[in-house]
């Protein structure tokens, strides 16, 4: 089973929301895909959102995991995202 990797994380007011660092949103893979409760799918500029948030706990996120699950996503959580999932979403664009 494939997984999806995902960063949770809370942004300054307080929204816990996922990022997909190696799913792009666009067609030159520059931004990656984000998931929020209100608003769910969006585009995101990675680093920015890494800027103006902080990372989740377990407690935080385990409803917005549990939504992504129930919506197909087979999840493998991380803190941060590594040089080879931000190349891996550029590839991802073009393919």
């Amino acid at each position: 089973m494939e997984t999806t990797a995902v960063i949770f994380r809370v942004c300054r007011e307080g929204v816990v929301f996922a990022l997909f660092p190696e799913l792009p949103s666009d067609n030159h893979g520059i931004h990656c895909t984000a998931y929020q409760h209100l608003g769910q799918h969006c585009a995101a500029d990675y680093d920015l959102c890494i800027a103006n948030s902080r990372p989740a706990t377990r407690n935080e996120y385990r409803d917005l995991f549990e939504e992504l699950e129930r919506r197909g996503y087979h999840l493998e959580v991380h803190t941060r995202a590594t040089a080879i999932m931000h190349e891996r979403r550029r590839w991802l664009a073009v393919v």
